[in-house]
């Protein structure tokens, strides 16, 4: 079914518009500081299953669960001391905790059927007034079809799911512009199931050790997948400059190479990070209109949100199933 989406405003009016919405088990994608959420009502299976099949997200894949603030959230989930002072610290933000569910009205669907359940504070004023004029948890991965490049505007959701979700509640660019940092807990102790918008060096300065490794041998949150986030072309990274037959996507102070963009001319990775999604879909489209199906990607340090970058970039390029 082909449905009427409406561009709602970045107003009082437009948040109550989008929470009535969502009360009607309809879908709203909405804007956070990483990148815009698609928003339906975490408690309501009806409506979490539009999610999946919106995006033609597969069911295994679990969601992240918005909720307004750490009050909301420990409802929902089990805290330890290690997770309330992360949660204390970097809430409201990019960062995602995965956590023992508790028995709550929680869609199973949300967390995939896991035991487990992941929670973030969103710290964009229009999210944070969605969830409070919402008053429930939104269940909310990105909105776009699954596996493919994230949005950071408006234009990018409509780009993907025009006609298949009712509204989106438009903030303008994102600020973050990649995902949020998703850390979950294995025998107590915090490990880095996907790196994102706050640098793992200063979680674990936080922590005053070492982010731990994922043992779990299943997908556990959301964005492991291998492939994802990927543009139609394919992408080669870590190349001193393109082939004749691609576009360039360059990081840093060097010159860039035509047909091509740069993630950030002075090497600063908040920019990039910005940047990047936004970014990719540009290529994508000036490789299209130069007939060429390859883009060559320059190197990103591996450190601070390097790490997020890269990650992403690796998924992009990964062999499509």
């Amino acid at each position: 079914m082909t449905l009427q989406t409406t561009i709602l405003p970045d107003n009082k009016l437009g948040v109550r518009a989008a929470s009535i919405t969502l009360h009607v088990t309809f879908l709203v994608a909405f804007p956070t500081e990483t990148v815009y959420g698609l928003g339906a009502d975490a408690c309501n299976d009806r409506a979490v299953a539009s999610i999946f099949e919106a995006k033609n997200r597969p069911t295994f894949n679990p969601l992240i669960v918005h909720v307004a603030d750490l009050a909301a959230a420990e409802k929902l989930a089990e805290f330890d001391t290690t997770a309330r002072a992360l949660a204390a610290q970097f809430w409201p933000g990019p960062l995602t905790l995965v956590l023992p569910r508790l028995d709550s009205r929680l869609s199973h669907l949300a967390t995939a059927g896991l035991d487990t359940v992941a929670l973030r504070v969103p710290a964009h004023p229009l999210a944070q007034a969605l969830l409070r004029e919402f008053r429930g948890p939104i269940a909310a991965p990105s909105a776009n079809p699954s596996g493919r490049v994230s949005p950071t505007t408006c234009a990018h959701v409509l780009d993907g799911l025009s006609g298949r979700i009712s509204a989106v509640l438009d903030g303008g660019p994102t600020t973050v512009g990649i995902e949020s940092t998703i850390v979950g807990f294995e025998q107590g102790a915090p490990v880095l199931l996907r790196p994102g918008g706050l640098p793992v060096e200063t979680i674990e300065a936080a922590l005053g050790r070492p982010l731990g490794v994922s043992a779990a041998g299943h997908v556990s949150a959301a964005g492991q997948l291998a492939s994802h986030y990927a543009p139609a072309a394919t992408l080669r990274l870590d190349m001193a400059g393109p082939a004749p037959d691609e576009v360039w996507l360059g990081f840093g102070p060097i010159a860039t190479l035509r047909p091509g963009l740069n993630l950030s001319p002075t090497g600063d990775l908040t920019e990039a990070a910005a940047n990047l999604f936004a970014h990719l879909r540009r290529i994508d489209a000036i490789a299209a209109d130069a007939g060429l199906s390859r883009i060559a990607v320059a190197p990103i340090p591996e450190i601070g949100l390097g790490r997020a970058i890269n990650d992403r970039l690796r998924r992009a390029a990964a062999p499509r199933g």
